[in-house]
């Protein structure tokens, strides 16, 4: 019973384990996902700021993508609702009217809801609640920073063309989220690399660490190329802005690419090393019915041979009367024992002698 209760403790957090981290893989593909999705809004916005009227190539592929994962995947992660109305803004974005502040407060709405819908991924996917510090670090990252300063460098760069086309009255009120883009901009960028760091530092990966320190490097080049055009305090210069931009989302998916395979493979080694718990309990809990069993078989074999002996024979008429016999050669030990009619028999006999 001792070992059956042990198996039975075991073996519940052996298999909530494994489901968690099946549920965890769901959310590092939704995450995926949704990687090429905030790219294509951030190009979709800039492009309608630019006049372009109909959604790029590169959005309506990364919403088919988003669309297939969550069918998928969007009950078990609790996503599908959230993922329905963010699709249903991206499709009213081309409609967007009212001057080009109004096309942007409507693209901002929508990443909002986009930056929302990763929060919803990692929350349902139990990845904010993995106990390992290298995942749980470039969950973060991946979820959070990296989503975080997409977005944002791309408002700093529209932003900074706006504020300089705008008026005064529109200067006044752009300013402000110009200033505060940028500032996130930053925060963003810091945090992504401290979290980045965290994880190759607390990891057992030996890809980890080489893969990242290049696909971040080349990544910070593109923000800090793109913040030099966008120029804060200053004009922007629109060719160094669209140069920088291109090179941010090719680094940009480079980076979101290495961060998710990564988290794969940590996820697959767990359950690797989970099958490989599971088995070592089958085995113990095979030995201890084993043992178990063979305990109950050699007590019932010896109750049947004691069963099976053969009792010592009786004569017939014998009585269970103790007679005891004295030693060899009558040494009595000085003791002579006494029969009722020894004297007599002993008398006849020399009488008849004589």
């Amino acid at each position: 019973m001792p070992a059956g209760i042990l198996f039975a403790r075991v073996w519940d957090d052996v298999s909530a384990r494994k489901d968690s981290t099946r549920l965890e893989q769901k959310g590092v593909e939704y995450l995926t996902a949704l990687g090429p999705l905030v790219s294509a809004l951030a190009e979709a916005q800039s492009s309608a700021l630019s006049g372009v009227t109909s959604a790029p190539g590169s959005l309506t592929a990364a919403v088919t993508g988003v669309n297939a994962v969550d069918q998928r995947l969007g009950g078990d992660l609790r996503t599908r609702d959230r993922w329905t109305g963010l699709k249903q803004k991206i499709e009213l974005l081309p409609k967007a009217t009212g001057g080009s502040i109004a096309v942007f407060q409507a693209h901002v709405e929508v990443t909002d809801l986009a930056l929302a819908l990763y929060d919803s991924v990692r929350n349902n996917s139990d990845l904010i609640r993995d106990p390992d510090n290298d995942l749980s670090h470039l969950q973060q990252a991946v979820a959070v920073e990296l989503p975080a300063t997409v977005v944002q460098v791309s408002r700093m760069g529209d932003l900074s063309q706006l504020v300089a086309k705008a008026n005064a009255q529109q200067q006044a009120q752009l300013s402000p989220q110009f200033g505060a883009a940028v500032l996130e901009v930053n925060t963003s960028v810091n945090s992504l690399t401290d979290n980045l760091q965290a994880a190759v530092d607390d990891t057992n990966s030996p890809t980890l660490s080489g893969n990242l320190v290049s696909g971040l490097d080349t990544f910070r080049r593109g923000v800090e190329s793109l913040t030099r055009g966008a120029n804060p305090g200053g004009a922007p210069n629109a060719a160094t802005m669209a140069t920088a931009q291109s090179q941010l989302q090719v680094s940009l998916a480079n980076l979101a690419g290495i961060t998710t395979r990564e988290m794969s493979r940590l996820l697959d080694d767990r359950l690797d090393t989970l099958d490989y718990r599971t088995m070592e309990a089958l085995a113990a809990a095979g030995a201890a019915i084993l043992l178990a069993l063979a305990a109950i078989v050699l007590r019932l074999t010896a109750r049947r041979r004691t069963a099976a002996a053969p009792s010592p024979a009786r004569v017939p008429g014998e009585t269970t009367r103790d007679m005891t016999v004295g030693p060899p050669g009558g040494d009595f030990g000085g003791a002579m024992p006494v029969y009722g009619d020894a004297t007599q028999t002993r008398r006849e006999r020399s009488g008849a002698l004589r």
